[in-house]
This record gives structure tokens, sequence and C-alpha cells, in this order.
């Protein structure tokens, strides 16, 4: 007499079938609670990861010098400074310069206050609207800022209310910005186990596909990262001469800001912009304003349409278009994280197609 498997029998196949999906269920609730509980370190992690993948290269280049073999500690510890002070010294050049021309800021404040801003000379010679923007300067601007309409909004509370904000934003972002360091030190230590384990996890959950999709993603956010710091470092130097050469004050800390545009699209011309409209308007020189602005497009024109697209699209094999779609995108959608972000996703999608269409 043939007996039937019992519904109790722990080896019974829809048993078993039953605890892999209690089993996965259990994992998922697991990984959203973790999840759940670390969300806001979560753009510190992706942060650093985004460092780290950008100097693995350079790591693994000083793992291999003699002086530093075995010494990941130290490694460890030379890279996160380095990018601690990358970020760090710029910054504080800005506030150390701030606070040299807060006197000067002050008493401006203060005439301006009493007297009102002078209507520039430039606007008389003006082609076309000078009247109209004549008659509004007139009305808010050139009579006493304590009892211009333009300048009634700008009460003390208001003044207070975008004090607190802003210092409770500087707060989180240098929170953000030490639990960055932090992480990176620690994936840097980790060194080659991390990314053996990482691979490893991706070839045993996807197979060889999600390894290689893993490793594409990498190169795209190194080339990314390459793509817009180094452009934006070079844009930055070239602009500073020319504000040298020009005579804009302080050239130094101007071409610093527009390195630091340059990285994002499209937003060094509002420097350099700015910068000639100064030239132009306060200080008369218009040889110097157009020289600044012509070089400014031409810097800029070679950088995005050439420079920029062939160092990102070749690190990841993206066109042109996918290219600045992920950059734009990306931002749009993740913010800063996304212009590496983006990218990235942009390298799955097209390995994808690929893997679709063969």
């Amino acid at each position: 007499m043939i007996q039937r498997p019992s519904s109790q029998d722990p080896h019974s196949p829809s048993r078993a079938q039953m605890q892999q999906i209690a089993s996965a269920i259990l994992y998922g609730v697991l990984v959203v609670l973790a999840l759940w509980v670390v969300h806001n370190f979560i753009p510190a992690v992706v942060w650093a990861a985004v460092i780290a993948i950008a100097l693995w290269p350079a790591m693994r280049a000083i793992e291999g010098h003699r002086l530093f073999k075995g010494r990941t500690t130290l490694i460890s510890i030379v890279l996160t400074t380095a990018v601690g002070l990358l970020v760090v010294l710029p910054i504080g050049l800005g506030i150390t310069q701030a606070a040299r021309e807060a006197h000067d800021l002050i008493v401006w404040t203060r005439t301006i206050q009493e007297n009102g801003v002078p209507l520039p000379a430039f606007v008389e010679h003006l082609p076309f609207g000078a009247q109209q923007i004549s008659a509004w300067w007139q009305a808010n601007l050139a009579q006493p800022l304590n009892a211009s309409p333009a300048m009634k909004g700008l009460h003390g509370q208001a003044v207070v209310t975008f004090g607190r904000h802003f210092g409770a934003r500087a707060a989180h972002g240098l929170l953000v910005f030490g639990f960055t360091l932090v992480t990176l030190f620690v994936i840097f230590q980790a060194g080659p186990r991390l990314s053996g384990a990482l691979l490893k996890g991706a070839r045993r959950a996807f197979g060889a596909d999600g390894a290689q999709i893993l490793q594409r993603m990498a190169g795209a956010v190194r080339g990314t990262v390459t793509g817009l710091v180094v452009v934006g470092l070079g844009e930055g130097a070239l602009l500073g001469v020319a504000y040298a050469i020009a005579g804009v004050p302080h050239a130094t800390l101007l071409a610093l800001v527009t390195a630091v545009a340059a990285m994002l699209p499209f937003c060094a011309p509002i420097v350099f912009g700015g910068a000639a409209l100064w030239l132009f308007a306060v200080q008369g020189a218009v040889a110097g304003a157009i020289g600044v602005a012509a070089f400014g497009v031409v810097v800029v024109f070679v950088a995005e349409h050439f420079v920029r697209p062939v160092l990102i699209g070749n690190s990841t094999r993206l066109p042109f278009l996918l290219v600045l779609f992920g950059i734009l995108g990306g931002a749009e959608t993740f913010g800063l994280l996304g212009l590496f972000i983006g990218p990235a996703l942009m390298t799955v999608l097209v390995v994808l197609w690929k893997d679709w269409v063969q």
C-alpha cells in the first residue's frame, strides 16, 4: 500500500516552497527596516562610494609601490585626509576672504541704506529700455533703502529666519561630510576584500552579467567624476588667468568659484558672465568685459561639447546625448549626487539594450 506524504512532513515540496517564500519575505522586511534605520546616512554612504570609486585606481597604484605595501591604514588616512582638505581648504579660503571684506561690506551696506544705490552710468547708454530701468531704479534703489518699497520685505525677522535656515542646512551638510569621510576611510581600509565581496555577491545573485553590469556602473561613475571634476578645474584655471589679465578683483577666489560652478552643467557662464558685467558696469572696462565673456564662451563651449563628453563617453561607451541626459536628468532627480548616478544608470540601460538586441 502506497502512503501519501503528510502535509506536516517537513520534507514536503510544498512545505519547502512555503519556507522559501517566508524566508524571502523576512529578508525583504529586514532589509527595508535596516535601510529605514540608516536612511539619514545613505547620502554620506553614497558620496563615500562615489569618491572611493573615483580614487580606486589611485589607491591600487599606491598600494603597488614598495614603500606602501601592507600599509593599508596609512594609505586610507592619507587619501581620506586629502579628500577632506580638498573640500575644506576652498571653503576656508572663501570664508577668510569674506571676513577680510566684511568691514567694507558693512560700510557699503550702511551707505546705501542712508543714500541709496546710484544709477550705473552705462544704463543711460543702453540701446533700449534705458528710461524704464532708470524709472524703476529711481523709485526703488536710488532713494535711501530704509524707505524703499523694494526693501520693505527684508525686515529683521526675515533675515533672522533666513540665517536660521542657512545655519541648519550648513550644520546638516557638515554632518554629512563628516560621516562621508568616516565611511570613505572604512572603504579604503577594506580595500580589495570589499570589491571582491561585492563582485562575488553580484555573481551569486545575478550571475556573470550582474557582475559585469556592476563593473560598468563603477566605470561610469569614475568617468563622470573625471569628466566633471577635471574639466571643471581646467575651466576654472583658464578663466582665472583671464580674470587676472582683465583686472577682476579677487581673481584667484573667483577662479575657484568658477571651477566649482563648472563642475555643474551650464553653471560656469553665470560666474564669468557676472565678472564681465562687473567689469562693464562698475569699472567701465568695456574691452576687458568683452574679452572675459568671449574667452569664457569659447572655453565652456570646447569643454562642454568636446572634452567632457569624450572623457565620460569613452570610459562608459555612452553616446553624447545619453551622457547629457544622464547628467541633467540625474541632477534634477537626485540632486548633486545625480550627476554621478545618472550616467551610471544610462550605462546599465545601454548594456541591457545591447543584450536584448543581440
